[in-house]
């Protein structure tokens, strides 16, 4: 007679029971509102109904959400002269873009920052704002001052609400590899960099990134992007257990990726809530797209690696202090992101997170995690350090990240 095991159903019973009692917390504790942000007028929108207004030699201009490659090719049959009317008309909607020439994006996009700058400036000083609605207004002036600065390269800028913004390090348009890093919750216009928390902001970590990049392989022509161009959620609320931000972000995401310069491969680097997003977006990645690391995932809404269906590799890092290994890895009605990505029956390859130093660590210059992110941004896959000390997370890979089985 063959007798009963309950520890699986009892281990499933459990987690129901942690992720009843999470959300029941977070309610009683107000972190389950929903945080409707003010689109502050909504300037791209206005932006958009502008641009299908106007017309360039009497013709009708593009779709903006047209296929970047058709974008590409109505940019390319455009003089120098057109293409400077069009970003002075229209910076909002060339800076934001897929398609558009990396150049004329950059253009498009200081001078619509230089325009909120000056509009903030305008506020700092308005007599019918409150003391702190002045505070703030100086806050965005100084932040929209230091994105115009000649060195940055700012490849989306959206002022609506609480802001997006992408940014790139390194040239773009010469890159061989190119490495994009997706945060996670509380991602905003505001939260993009600070002096304070260094490299653990969006900007942070792909400045972390790309210099310990820069240090693996000085020849190999590589970029980064700060990626936090999508509504992110607020908090650790309704918001994040789902993935409603999360699979409008991975549309962004796509869109975005099929924009880029045909010739580089592209890395993804999705940190906790971006893990999600980017599981969301895995079957639609072009591609181009070779690998997708996750760092503190709680989860990427999937059982197992295969269901993202991507030709893409999966690896997966967590650092043995970070608080997200407590969240129920699991999924039920629509609430929760599915099974653990560092869990050995998910499928995915573990990287070791040495130093990482719990959730936000993961990007500190010095860790064995930041040398491990960098080494597949590179393409030195033989020199990863995999989570249990042997070769695993390597197996079937050559130097250049090729499966050898293939």
């Amino acid at each position: 007679m063959t007798s009963f095991d309950p520890s699986p159903t009892l281990g499933v019973w459990r987690a129901l029971i942690a992720l009843g009692v999470v959300f029941i917390m977070l309610a009683t504790t107000g972190w389950t509102a929903v945080h409707h942000r003010r689109d502050g007028g909504a300037p791209l929108k206005v932006a958009l109904a502008a641009w299908g207004e106007d017309r360039l030699e009497g013709r009708p201009l593009p779709d903006p959400l047209t296929a970047p490659d058709r974008l590409t090719r109505f940019f390319a049959s455009l003089e120098p002269g057109q293409l400077t009317r069009l970003a002075r008309r229209h910076p909002l909607v060339i800076g934001n873009m897929n398609g558009a020439p990396l150049a004329l994006r950059y253009r498009a996009n200081r001078t619509s920052l230089d325009a909120a700058r000056r509009a903030e400036s305008r506020r700092v000083h308005d007599d019918r704002l409150s003391p702190e609605g002045q505070r703030q207004a100086e806050l965005r002036m100084q932040r929209y001052r230091a994105l115009t600065r000649p060195d940055r390269h700012i490849l989306a800028f959206d002022p609506t609400g609480s802001g997006r913004i992408a940014e790139v390090l390194g040239d773009l348009a010469r890159a061989r590899r190119v490495s994009v890093v997706v945060p996670g919750v509380d991602t905003t216009l505001g939260s993009f960099e600070s002096a304070r928390r260094a490299h653990s902001t969006p900007l942070g970590m792909a400045r972390a990134l790309y210099r310990a990049e820069r240090s693996a392989s000085p020849a190999t022509r590589t970029a980064v992007i700060a990626w936090a161009d999508y509504t992110a959620p607020d908090g650790l609320g309704v918001e994040a257990a789902t993935g409603i931000r999360a699979r409008h972000g991975a549309v962004r995401l796509n869109a975005m990726l099929r924009g880029l310069p045909d010739r580089a491969r592209v890395a993804l680097y999705c940190h906790s809530y971006g893990s999600v997003l980017c599981g969301i977006a895995a079957p639609s990645l072009p591609s181009r797209v070779t690998d997708i690391a996750v760092a503190g995932s709680p989860g990427m809404r999937a059982g197992h690696a295969s269901q993202l269906r991507t030709r893409a590799r999966i690896w997966a890092m967590r650092d043995g202090d970070d608080w997200i290994e407590g969240v129920p890895h699991l999924e039920v009605g629509g609430i929760g992101h599915g099974a653990d990505p560092v869990s050995p029956a998910f499928g995915a390859r573990l990287l070791s997170a040495n130093g990482a130093n719990g959730h936000t660590g993961y990007f500190e210059p010095g860790t064995g995690s930041l040398s491990n992110l960098a080494e597949i941004g590179v393409g030195a896959y033989l020199g990863l350090e995999c989570a249990d000390g042997d070769d695993g997370c390597r197996s079937g890979l050559d130097s250049a990240g090729a499966d050898q089985h293939a």
